[in-house]
């Protein structure tokens, strides 16, 4: 409305030049009422934050279904370990639990592939056991409050926005809704973090799809001294809406290398996605902030 009471002024002018004076100072009162309107890459992710914040409680009150997939390879491309779970996850008073609901597997062992499709899992010790099978398990069990799978990679609540710096890029339509795109890094040039970008949601101010890469190598010492490196490690992570203001982590995946002490080197590939959500009877609602006027 302010824009078109602007050009109207404008071609008024060209008709009697005496209202260019007008015509330019109407100017100079909207366009800075206009930039004020805009919202900063530190206002957006502010709203994330808080949303973030309070849907940790809004989670809580669904179930849903997540599908596991993991595999390790040696560099040259051999299987090492293979494993496909499926996990129903529920809320408790504390936490969020996953209950295993199927699982099935196979590993390398003494030149051939076992099978497996029951815990405990077999030579559950060995590193590749750890990297295919633990690793969310671990993440389910160390992560604060009910948040959801990985959640402390993402710069998404406010505990964690504080180390970031964000940049605004841009805006997208990202499944027919209009959306944020940020850029985000650690505050910190030292620290190693993870970076990368992030779409945001524009009317409800929550994420749609994030991505991540190490924000530098690992010094050279832990790699060529140590011979500990991560190289191309990352997430990717999609969310869904499943009803307005409640977003899920809907798709996680990860790629990556892992190299230890120079004796083991594996591609590790991780692939999770979340389905059937469906809310108890506890019924929660999340206060989306109100946009700028």
């Amino acid at each position: 409305m302010a824009i078109s009471l602007y050009t109207h002024a404008l071609v008024r002018s060209q008709l009697e030049p005496r209202r260019i004076a007008q015509a330019f100072l109407l100017g100079l009162l909207l366009f800075p009422a206009l930039a004020f309107c805009q919202l900063t890459a530190d206002d957006i992710m502010a709203r994330v934050a808080a949303n973030q914040d309070a849907a940790i409680q809004v989670r809580a009150h669904y179930v849903y279904r997540q599908h596991v997939h993991s595999t390790s390879h040696q560099t040259n491309g051999k299987l090492m370990r293979e494993e496909t779970a499926d996990y129903d996850i529920f809320p408790t008073p504390t936490r969020t639990e996953r209950k295993l609901s199927s699982i099935k597997g196979r590993y390398w062992k003494k030149g051939k592939y076992l099978d497996y499709n029951a815990v405990p899992i077999p030579d559950h010790d060995s590193i590749d056991a750890e990297i295919t099978h633990d690793l969310l398990d671990e993440e389910n069990n160390e992560r604060e409050g009910k948040e959801g799978v990985m959640s402390n990679l993402f710069p998404l609540t406010s505990k964690k926005q504080q180390d970031y710096k964000f940049t605004l890029l841009g805006e997208e339509a990202l499944h027919g809704r209009p959306a944020y795109h940020l850029s985000f890094q650690p505050k910190d040039k030292d620290d190693i973090e993870f970076s990368g970008e992030a779409f945001i949601d524009k009317e409800e101010f929550q994420p749609v799809h994030v991505f991540t890469k190490l924000n530098r190598k690992l010094p050279f010492f832990v790699r060529g001294v140590m011979g500990v490196d991560l190289p191309g490690i990352g997430f990717n992570v999609q969310y869904s809406r499943q009803e307005p203001g409640i977003w899920f982590p809907e798709t996680f995946g990860t790629e990556f290398g892992l190299n230890i002490f120079h004796f083991y080197k594996r591609n590790i590939t991780i692939s999770l996605k979340n389905s059937d959500f469906r809310k108890t009877h506890v019924d929660s609602t999340i206060t989306i902030p109100p946009a700028s006027e």
